[in-house]
This record gives C-alpha cells, sequence and structure tokens, in this order.
C-alpha cells in the first residue's frame, strides 16, 4: 500500500512565552525570553527558584469552571492547546469549520510526570483530612495521563485511537511520529496529537533540584538556559502544551486547508546507554537522525535547519558531536542550528510538539529562530546556532530532535508546506 503524505494543518500552543499560537511564535522571533521566578508556590528554601510558567492562563475560556475540579491543571492546558489546534485546522463546526468522521479522527497526547500538582495537593489533604474527606473522586481521573487524550476526544467527538506516549522528554514528539503512522496506513485520516505537562511544582522543582539537574541562575531568570554555552549550569524547568492536528495531505488539500508543514519523516530508538545521562558521544542520537533522514528520503544535505534537543546541560556537546557525525561537512557549510529552549525553557513531555511546531512555523515564514543566551560557546560545540536574534531564511526541510531521560530518541522531519507567510 502506497504510504499516505501528512499534513500538519493546526498548530495550538500555550507556553510561557504566552497564550496561543502567534504570541509564543512572535517572541521566539524576537529572541525574548518567558523565564522569571516561581510564583505558583514558595520556592525561597530551593536551590532553584526559577522556571518557565505559564502565565495568566484562564481555563474558563475554554473549561466551565464546574468542570475543572475533574483535570489536573496539565489537562486543562491540553484542552486549550487542542482547542486552538482543531478551530485552525478548520475543523471545529461551532466556528464554522468541517465535522470530521468521528471514527476517522483519533488523539495521541502524553505527558512525562502527570498530574503532579494534584498527587501532591491530595496527599497533604489526606494527611490534614483523612482518606474519607480528604481524596476527590475525581483524584484519579485528573491525574492519569490518558485523561488529557480522553477528555479531548469526548469533546471533539475523536473515536479513533485514543491514548498516551510516555517517554519523558520525547513524549510530545514520540506522539505526533506515532500518530502520523495511523494515517500513513490508512488507519485514520486525522489525528490530534503531541503533549502537556505542569510539574512546577514542590516536588517537581526538588527533584530535579537534588539531581543537580536545574540551572541556579536565580539572580538572572532570563540568562539562564544558555545552551552550547561554558557556562551552561542545568535546564530551566517549564510547563505548557503544544498540540497539532495532523491530517492525510490528500484530504487537507481536498477541503482547501493550508498545509503549514508536512511531516515527511519520523524515527525513534534507544540509547541503550544510562537512566539518564545520554551516549556520551551522542552515538543514539546519530542513529535516530540518520534514521529519521532515511523515512524521509532525503541526503543529510537537503536539511536547513534543525531544532536541537540542547537543554543547557552538558549533553549539549554531545548533540552538537552527533550533529557532526550525521552531518559531516555540511554541518559547517549551510545548516542552521538552534535551541529555543534558551527562550521557553524545557517543558519535558511537551517540549518535542513545541519545538517541531517551531519548524513548522519556521518553515512557513522563512524565519529561524534564535538560540539567545550564547554569550560563551563551548568549543566542545562549534556549530552554526543562530545566536542570538532569529535569522531570515527560506529552507524546504527541517528537523527536530527530542531525547529523554532512558535513554529514549526521537527526531522528526518536515517539509515546507503551502500556507502563506505570516507577518511576524
Amino acid at each position: 500500500m502506497a504510504r499516505r503524505r501528512i499534513a500538519i494543518t493546526g498548530i495550538g500552543l500555550l507556553t510561557p512565552l504566552g497564550i496561543g499560537t502567534d504570541t509564543t511564535w512572535r517572541r521566539v522571533c524576537a529572541g525574548e525570553s518567558g523565564i522569571g521566578p516561581i510564583t505558583r508556590f514558595d520556592a525561597r528554601e530551593f536551590t532553584t527558584t526559577i522556571a518557565g510558567e505559564v502565565r495568566d492562563f484562564d481555563a474558563t475560556q475554554w473549561i466551565p469552571k464546574r468542570n475543572l475540579r475533574q483535570m489536573d491543571l496539565f489537562i486543562q492546558f491540553a484542552i486549550a492547546a487542542a482547542d486552538m489546534a482543531v478551530e485552525q485546522a478548520g475543523l471545529d463546526p461551532a466556528k464554522g469549520g468541517e465535522r470530521p468522521d468521528p471514527e476517522r479522527w483519533g488523539c495521541y497526547i502524553g505527558a512525562g510526570m502527570g498530574g503532579l500538582m494534584t498527587i501532591e495537593s491530595t496527599y497533604k489533604a489526606l494527611l490534614d483530612k483523612g482518606p474519607r474527606h480528604g481524596i476527590s473522586p475525581y483524584f484519579t481521573p485528573s491525574v492519569i495521563i490518558n485523561l488529557a487524550p480522553g477528555q479531548i476526544s469526548i469533546r471533539h467527538d475523536c473515536r479513533g485511537p485514543n491514548m498516551s506516549m510516555v517517554s519523558a522528554c520525547s513524549t510530545a514528539a514520540h506522539s505526533i511520529g506515532e500518530a502520523a503512522r495511523l494515517i500513513e496506513r490508512g488507519d485514520a485520516d486525522l489525528m490530534i496529537a503531541g503533549g502537556s505537562e505542569s510539574t512546577v511544582t514542590p516536588l517537581g522543582i526538588g527533584g530535579f533540584c537534588s539531581a543537580r539537574a536545574l540551572s541556579q541562575r536565580n539572580h538572572e531568570p532570563t540568562k539562564a538556559c544558555r545552551p552550547f554555552t561554558a557556562s551552561r549550569d542545568g535546564f530551566v524547568l517549564s510547563e505548557g502544551a503544544a498540540i497539532v492536528v495532523l491530517e492525510a495531505y490528500d484530504r487537507a488539500i481536498a477541503r482547501g486547508a493550508p498545509v503549514l508543514a508536512e511531516l515527511v519523516g519520523y524515527a525513534a530508538n534507544a540509547d541503550a546507554h544510562h537512566i539518564t545521562a545520554p551516549s556520551p558521544g551522542g552515538e543514539g542520537a546519530a542513529r535516530c537522525m540518520q534514521l529519521a533522514l532515511r523515512d524521509a528520503g532525503l541526503r543529510p544535505e537537503q536539511i536547513g535547519y534543525i531544532n536541537a534537543h540542547a537543554t543547557s546541560t552538558d549533553a549539549d556537546a554531545g548533540e552538537s558531536n552527533a550533529i557532526r557525525t550525521v552531518f559531516g561537512d555540511y554541518a559547517y557549510n549551510g545548516l542552521a542550528v538552534s535551541s529555543t529552549k534558551s527562550m521557553h525553557g524545557h517543558l519535558l513531555g511537551a517540549t518535542g510538539g513545541l519545538e517541531a511546531a517551531i519548524c513548522a512555523l519556521a518553515l512557513r515564514d522563512g524565519i529561524l529562530p534564535p538560540t539567545i543566551n550564547l554569550d560563551d560557546p563551548d568549543p566542545a560545540c562549534d556549530l552554526d546556532y543562530v545566536p542570538h536574534t532569529a535569522r531570515r531564511a527560506q529552507v524546504e526541510y527541517a528537523m527536530s530532535n527530542s531525547f529523554g531521560f532512558g535513554g529514549t530518541n526521537a527526531a522528526l522531519v518536515l517539509r515546507r508546506g503551502n500556507a502563506p507567510a505570516a507577518r511576524v
């Protein structure tokens, strides 16, 4: 059976850079940071007191107030981002869009850690009030990860495949890639896919602090995430949701939907090396990128831009080495690489969806987003990281890398679509 082409027809973003895709993208292009002091709880006793919080989020714009107690914040984020993506794709009948065949679309949305905020607050209530009064009947459906796609499938009448990938920081990328596979082989015509996360909590911050994984540049929040620099001292934990609508390409064209980008390649593999550290030379990452290129049927020099996983940790050097391994001399002669985490931080299970979406928007608008805070490059990181400011450049193909704890890797390859460029 011929492999079906995959279009991205909708994007929904809710990030530390703002509510909505246009706001997030505009601030990425402007090289602005969304990192600041933690406001959700008193973090003064923690070694890290900064994070990328989603600010000014009013869940009642999307969800009736009476239903909010049924869902942790990560589910609320997912619902809002999915609504944005569905509306942009022209698939919301309430707003004049098409109503897809319910049996032919589904939902793959994951999270790295799930309802951590609700788990913490419920445990405190259990200790304070006891088991009869301290635990809500909605506790379980509000914290389990697959209730993000579950709630969205109910909301949009998606009766096709519905599940959650959980692969740490590769979660959203795997969700998008595996959702695309369903469409390719004809098991669905459309999929809502991506990730959501809300772990800016005492346990979320505390766990990564104990692991010495977070930046302690508390006095300069906007400069704390410094991928590829000699002075990088850890990642910045963030939250949010990033969700796309994937659609069979011929279906999108037939209904006149603008194609924001085309998903042409996907690969997943494992380092089989360590529970948290990647392969020291980036060997697993290199194999994953090679597999994604093979899946897309592309030569390395056809990729114009890579959104690197680079988190502002020691692993940045390994990913840079992996890129050199895969792209050879071309890595120094035409290939642009950047880490947008320098602006939005690390959204864990949602980050791969955000960075794939940024690739799609970069292709659409001919703008390569920058790596900000690249003031003192690490000699081991010597590629073109689009330092400080965005760059105008029309490229045909882009790649998004996502690597997670447990040695899990994902790479997505996108091609420029036919959607008109936005004025940014």
